[in-house]
């Protein structure tokens, strides 16, 4: 079943989800970002190498991924994230805290630690202005314009 296409619409929530959208996506990321390089190691996921293949491409055409011939004879490829797909980390940060408050069950994910502290980072939205965290009770959505 094709599914429909996001890309177009006016909403750059939309046009996101258009390419990361599906679980797979956000999992081959996910592992990207803690140090995954090749086909065989995003086998772990437990995909199969149809749905691997064709997502593994759609991050190198959508430019998250850059594909990198690391051996001849037979030619094998590693999978390198690029500045676009490096910055889909807050998103798959975010997508963390919030299964690990939210949803029930072990967390066996790796994790990451801020090298300057020994810490893990959290997400959280914060205003680019003044600097501060935000809370939901502190936001007004305003409608778009000329929609």
């Amino acid at each position: 079943m094709r599914k429909t296409s996001l890309a177009d619409l006016p909403c750059p929530i939309a046009r996101s989800l258009d390419i990361v959208g599906e679980w797979w996506t956000l999992l081959i990321v996910r592992d990207a970002l803690f140090g995954s390089r090749r086909y065989e190691e995003f086998k772990r996921i437990g995909m199969g190498d149809n749905i691997l293949a064709t997502r593994l491409r759609r991050l190198v055409d959508a430019q998250i991924l850059c594909r990198s011939r690391y051996q001849r004879r037979p030619d094998r490829y590693e999978y390198l994230l690029t500045a676009r797909g490096r910055a889909l980390m807050p998103v798959i940060g975010a997508l963390r805290q919030w299964g690990r408050e939210w949803t029930e069950g072990n967390d066996l994910s790796p994790t990451v630690i801020h090298d300057a502290c020994g810490h893990e980072p959290h997400v959280e939205v914060r205003c680019s202005d003044c600097d501060r965290e935000v809370t939901m009770a502190e936001l007004r959505p305003i409608p778009a314009q000329g929609g």
